[in-house]
């Protein structure tokens, strides 16, 4: 089997390499703009370092493959806001060349990923797939796009294909300190470093997070198995914890009190997230989350590895 992931040498994208590169050949394709070689070593990856907006490089990436799991992407809602063009220019216009790239590939089947973040200003909780979606930042509104181009593209071509919808994935490998870093590794870098945390608002809003290795193995699965959806499907489990709780369990982690300083909620945060998972466990009912505590320590002691790699 030969499968072809973009975002290959990014946090997630590595994760899936891993996974998947233990049953199949795998290429990937990545511009290393967020990504970077070092989550490759060891790897048994063909990589083309190009972006998927490059025909050339994507057709590289993409000939004869079997699948390919569509992880590349330009992250981050303040990211978007500022700069929301080049958002869309990856995210949608992006989307749509691997879509294309898998119609000259023969039909191989497309995995996107989406984000739980096209839910926006949805107030309801949990969040099911049959909600109306509400964008409320250029980046939900360039996920929302990926999704759609995927299912449009299955229903007017055949192509088979499966939208996820991530919700927080963390883990190690996910870059901390700089300004876009993610709630995780951002609260890890500063508290392994003795400095205080930036809460943007009141640390009341809610978050399910999932562990990176459980959304590895689930796509690895969907690879395996060919699973294919006429719909979006949520990759969470239902969890759903305050930014303030997770930082009570992260002291427990690092063994040591966070101090914690507090800013303007930031434009496009949305309140709550939750996901209601019925339709993954329906097409997934073999998957078992990593527990966040778990998955907490296992990023702990990655980041205390990254962070003394730095200071060597």
């Amino acid at each position: 089997m030969r499968v072809c992931v973009t975002g290959a040498a990014g946090f997630i994208g590595s994760h899936v390499v891993d996974a998947v590169s233990s049953f199949a050949e795998v290429s990937g394709i990545d511009d290393l703009s967020s990504g970077s070689l070092d989550n490759l070593d060891g790897c048994l990856c063909r990589l083309v370092e190009g972006s998927i907006l490059d025909p050339d490089a994507l057709a590289d990436a993409t000939d004869g493959v079997d699948a390919i799991v569509h992880l590349a992407a330009r992250p981050s809602v303040p990211r978007s806001i500022a700069d929301p063009v080049a958002s869309h220019a990856a995210n949608a216009t992006g989307t749509m060349m691997v879509l294309e790239a898998a119609r000259a590939a023969g039909g191989a089947q497309v995995i996107v990923a989406s984000s739980s973040s096209v839910y926006g200003a949805n107030p309801e909780l949990p969040k099911h797939e049959g909600l109306v979606p509400q964008p409320m930042s250029p980046y939900a509104a360039s996920k929302l796009a990926t999704e759609q181009y995927a299912l449009a593209w299955g229903h007017s071509y055949g192509l088979p294909v499966l939208p996820f919808r991530f919700f927080n994935v963390f883990g190690p490998r996910q870059a901390p300190g700089h300004a876009y870093a993610a709630v995780v590794p951002a609260f890890l870098h500063a508290a392994l470093r003795g400095e205080p945390v930036t809460v943007h608002g009141d640390g009341t809003q809610s978050r399910d997070f999932t562990y990176v290795g459980t959304v590895a193995r689930t796509i690895a699965d969907a690879v395996q198995r060919r699973v294919t959806s006429d719909g979006p499907v949520n990759l969470a489990f239902g969890s759903r914890v305050t930014l303030l709780e997770l930082l009570d369990r992260l002291e427990g982690v690092v063994g040591m009190a966070i101090e914690r300083t507090h800013t303007e909620r930031r434009p496009g945060d949305v309140p709550h997230s939750q996901a209601d998972s019925a339709r993954l466990a329906r097409l997934f009912p073999d998957v078992t989350p990593v527990q966040l505590d778990e998955g907490l320590a296992e990023t702990a002691a990655w980041m205390r590895k990254h962070l003394a790699a730095v200071v060597g």
